[in-house]
């Protein structure tokens, strides 16, 4: 038998065993006070249960997993007069339990780790090609992204305290919140177009047979304006913004557009991505060190130690890459493009929290493995889009070059 390794699970709360009158057979390579029972799983090659007088031991061999794979065997309490079969039974199912979710636990990991890194490389390479790349690709996010908020409407969650839009109008929203980027890289502008969207949608829903409701109405136009309305001032902010960064001592390859690749919106969203990135990791690492006051009932996981940990990260990400890239200009406008982005995330993962909350569900969607939907991704984006275009236009002199 292979390398035998134990733990005590009492905490597992197994209930009783009782022990026959145990085996005195000499052959046994063990005490004469035990009694062995062999049971053959799909997963494991060999389970073998023994019982003594004091305890039983479950020991798992270790042939059909992977050598470097730590195995989980069980120890129980036993009676030393009877054993129960069912009870043994039992001691068997809640091992194998505990070892397949082991074993889906590692596979999620490593499914979040493999797809964060595919996005993040994707994302970085969408973002510095710019122009209709950026923007085609773009829209298909912001159109997963309100197929799965109008999908959340129609969760039951929701449903029991609202009536939901039809499904035709949801679709509809869905294909509109995706041409608004589209509309907007062409046009330069987009608010004719919102308004316009807005009336369709509502003549869409007065006209339709029964009696409209008002939260149809409202929970259909909420979604053009969180789904398709603030997301295109990422574009406004990567493709609108075409001052040439001047101090930016970043390179560029020639053949794809030179020095005059870097703009002020190009280098704005860089560091807008990477201080919401930071924002999210140094909450994460700082609520699981530190956490211990509830940030709000929205969600519980969310500490206050955890988000002021954030804060700091961001804003010292955005100081140091304002650094790197000579933009803004200005220690304070640095600091302050970096407390915009961190609110603006904060308040757009809440604002997700509380729809998926009321929906009942614990993510948005499972279109990304290990990851859940896109909802789940890009809520911290949502508004800081808007926050930040808003924040360079006007407060910036010179769009702060």
């Amino acid at each position: 038998m292979a390398t035998m390794s134990y733990l005590d699970v009492d905490r597992f709360k197994l209930p009783p065993l009782s022990l026959p009158p145990l085996c005195t057979c000499p052959c046994r390579p063990i005490s004469s006070q035990s009694l062995i029972i062999h049971r053959r799983c799909s997963r494991l090659s060999q389970i073998r249960l023994v019982f003594s007088r004091r305890k039983a031991v479950l020991r798992v061999s270790q042939n059909g997993l992977l050598p470097h794979r730590r195995v989980i065997t069980a120890v129980a309490q036993a009676e030393p007069d009877r054993l129960d079969e069912g009870n043994a039974e039992k001691v068997l199912g809640y091992t194998e339990d505990v070892i397949l979710e082991s074993q889906q636990k590692v596979s999620q990991l490593k499914n979040r780790i493999i797809f964060g890194l595919g996005i993040g490389v994707a994302a970085g390479g969408v973002v510095l090609a710019g122009g209709w790349v950026f923007t085609v690709a773009f829209a298909a996010v912001v159109f997963a992204g309100a197929r799965e908020y109008f999908e959340l409407v129609r969760s039951r969650g929701i449903t029991e305290g609202m009536t939901p839009p039809p499904r035709y109008v949801s679709r509809v929203c869905s294909i509109i919140c995706a041409l608004m980027p589209m509309f907007i890289m062409y046009r330069g502008h987009i608010d004719v177009s919102v308004t316009s969207a807005a009336f369709v949608v509502a003549m869409a829903l007065l006209l339709q047979r029964g009696n409209p409701r008002f939260a149809q109405l409202s929970s259909a136009i909420f979604g053009l304006f969180y789904c398709g309305y603030l997301p295109c001032f990422w574009v406004k902010l990567r493709c609108g913004l075409a001052a040439p960064a001047l101090n930016t001592s970043a390179t560029w390859p020639f053949f794809l557009g030179g020095q005059a690749h870097w703009t002020v919106g190009l280098v704005a969203t860089l560091i807008s991505i990477s201080s919401i990135i930071a924002a999210d990791t140094f909450a994460f690492l700082g609520g699981k060190t530190f956490g211990r006051t509830p940030l709000t009932s929205i969600s519980p996981k969310k500490t206050w130690e955890g988000t002021i940990v954030g804060f700091c990260g961001c804003i010292l990400t955005s100081v140091i890459l304002s650094k790197v890239f000579s933009w803004p200009t200005t220690l304070f406008s640095a600091m302050a493009f970096g407390v915009l982005n961190f609110f603006g995330s904060v308040f757009g993962d809440l604002t997700e929290s509380m729809i998926k909350r009321d929906a009942g569900v614990k993510d948005s969607g499972s279109l990304i493995p290990g990851h859940g939907g896109i909802l789940d991704r890009v809520d911290s984006y949502v508004f800081t889009g808007a926050l930040a275009y808003s924040f360079i236009k006007t407060f910036l002199p010179l769009y702060g070059v």
